[in-house]
C-alpha cells in the first residue's frame, strides 16, 4: 500500500483522491501546515509558498509517507534534496474566475477579493475603478467572507472550484489574455523521493504538463519569482510545439510586460528562461 501524503483542506483531499485513484492501493495521510494555521496575514510576510508544503516535506523525508500532493502553484521552485516533483498531473482548466456572491450582484464599491500580487495587477489594469485587497483561507473560508459581505466579488482558480464541484458559483471566466494564470495552475504535482514508487508516479505522470510546468517555472524562476512577485506564466503544448505566455511587473509595479514566445516542447525550460529575460528588458527599459 502506497502512503499519500496531503494537507487537511477541503480541496486538497479531493486532489490527492484524485491522484490515489489512479495509482490503486493508497493510505491518505492528511496533515495540516502553516500555511493552513496562519491566516491573518498574507503569505509575503510570513515565508511564502514554503509553508504550505514543509511539514509534507518532512513527513516524506522521514518516511512517513511515500508520496505527497501539491497544488503545483504552491510548490516552491527549489525542492529538498533528495524529494524531487516526480509527476504532474493532466491539467485541469487554468483559468482564473470571477464569483460573485450568491443572487449574482456585483456591488463594485467592495474590494475584489484574491490572493496573490500576480491577480492584483492584472485585475487593476482590469477594473481600474474597483479596489483591490489580499484574501486568504481556503475556499470555502473565501466564500464565507464574500457572503458576509466583505468583499464584493472574489477571483479564484477555475480548477479548485471545478474539483470541489462548485464550477455554479462561476460568473465568469477570465481568458489567458486578460488574467494569465499562475505558473503550474491547474496541475498536481507528486513529490516523492529519488528512485522510489517510480512505477507509480508514472501512473499519473502527463508529459503536457510535464513541459507546460518545466517552461512555467523556470520562467518564474529565471525572474526570483515567489507566490508574492507579480509574475505570471502559462504554456500550452501543440503536437511538437510550445507556446508560453508571460508577465513581468517591475518591483515598484510601474511598468508591466507581457510577451509570448513559442518553440519546441523539448527546450521547454530553455523557452521559460529566455521569455522571462525579454519581458524583464523590456519592462525595465533594459538595451
Amino acid at each position: 500500500m502506497i502512503r499519500v501524503g496531503s494537507r487537511d483542506s477541503r480541496l486538497a483531499v479531493v486532489q490527492a483522491e484524485e491522484v490515489c485513484r489512479a495509482l490503486g492501493d493508497c493510505e491518505l495521510i492528511t496533515m495540516k501546515t502553516t500555511g493552513d494555521m496562519v491566516l491573518d496575514k498574507t503569505l509575503d510576510k510570513v515565508g511564502g509558498k514554503g509553508l504550505f508544503v514543509k511539514e509534507l516535506d518532512r513527513a516524506l523525508a522521514e518516511r512517513r509517507v511515500d508520496l505527497t500532493v501539491h497544488s503545483l502553484k504552491d510548490v516552491p521552485m527549489e525542492q529538498p534534496d533528495g524529494l524531487p516533483l516526480v509527476a504532474f498531473t493532466k491539467r485541469a482548466d487554468a483559468r482564473d474566475v470571477l464569483v460573485l456572491p450568491e443572487g449574482g450582484l456585483w456591488d463594485k464599491t467592495k474590494p475584489i477579493g484574491c490572493a496573490s500580487a500576480r491577480r492584483r495587477v492584472q485585475l487593476k489594469a482590469l477594473f481600474p475603478d474597483i479596489d483591490v485587497q489580499p484574501v486568504r483561507g481556503n475556499v470555502q473560508t473565501r466564500l464565507n467572507k464574500l457572503e458576509s459581505g466583505a468583499y464584493g466579488a472574489l477571483v479564484l482558480a477555475a480548477a479548485g472550484l471545478h474539483r470541489l464541484g462548485l464550477a455554479g458559483r462561476i460568473s465568469r471566466y477570465f481568458s489567458p489574455d486578460e488574467i494569465i494564470p499562475a505558473a503550474g495552475q491547474g496541475i498536481l504535482a507528486v513529490q516523492g523521493r529519488v528512485g522510489e514508487f517510480d512505477d507509480a508516479a508514472h501512473l499519473v505522470d502527463d508529459a503536457d504538463a510535464r513541459d507546460c510546468a518545466a517552461a512555467e517555472r523556470s520562467f518564474v524562476k529565471t525572474l526570483g519569482g515567489g507566490c508574492f512577485a507579480p509574475v505570471a506564466a502559462y504554456a500550452q503544448t501543440q503536437g511538437d510545439t510550445l507556446y508560453l505566455r508571460g508577465l513581468y511587473v517591475t518591483e515598484d509595479e510601474r511598468h508591466m510586460a507581457r510577451g509570448v514566445l513559442s518553440g519546441r516542447r523539448t527546450e521547454a525550460a530553455a523557452l521559460g528562461h529566455t521569455l522571462a529575460l525579454q519581458l524583464k528588458h523590456q519592462a525595465e527599459g533594459e538595451p
